[in-house]
């Protein structure tokens, strides 16, 4: 059994937009990006996905090529930002933003999501996930990635970089050591 998360491909026009359920475009290279992580992962018996259209686009197109059919999962998709979602971080207020930094699990000024809960919802899929036999694929958010990396101990997780188009096994073969 394995389980791979992988952070769809890259936006465009997102740079220091904070975006978390919002709708953004891809970026042209998608078909070059997703080429190259089709051709990285290795066979998969699941294909899962979050409901946005930027994580759906690539399951889509890998499904298309493996004869998978993607099953959307709501636990999986990116964090809610509330009335932040769409702005410039250079535009929120720096008291609000401080706020959450003094209180990054449960802080919510955004009047989104906390971190406990996005770790929470995302905990509950994995869960779930874990439980299919088979490896399982799931198209997702950098969030989410770095949420099940916490889950797992990793206690930089929530400050990892985490590329576009990567795969991040949290079990099987090509796991981290934790």
């Amino acid at each position: 059994m394995a389980l791979i998360l992988v952070r769809h491909t890259a936006p465009q026009g997102t740079a220091g937009l904070c975006y978390g359920r919002l709708d953004v475009p891809l970026a042209e290279s998608f078909e070059q990006e997703a080429a190259a992580l089709e051709a990285a992962l290795p066979p998969v018996d699941h294909l899962l996905t979050s409901p946005a259209t930027r994580c759906r686009r690539l399951a889509d197109w890998l499904g298309a090529m493996r004869s998978l059919a993607p099953i959307i999962d709501h636990r999986f998709q990116e964090m809610d930002f509330g009335r932040w979602e769409g702005r410039l971080w250079s535009e929120i207020p720096e008291g609000e933003v401080n706020v959450w930094a003094e209180h990054f699990f449960e802080g919510r000024p955004h009047g989104g999501e906390s971190v406990a809960q996005v770790a929470e919802r995302v905990g509950l899929g994995l869960l779930q996930a874990r439980r299919r036999t088979g490896t399982s694929l799931i198209i997702t958010h950098a969030g989410v990635v770095r949420a099940a990396l916490a889950a797992g101990g990793d206690a930089r997780a929530w400050q990892a970089e985490i590329a576009y188009a990567s795969a991040t096994w949290l079990d099987g073969p090509e796991a981290k050591d934790r």
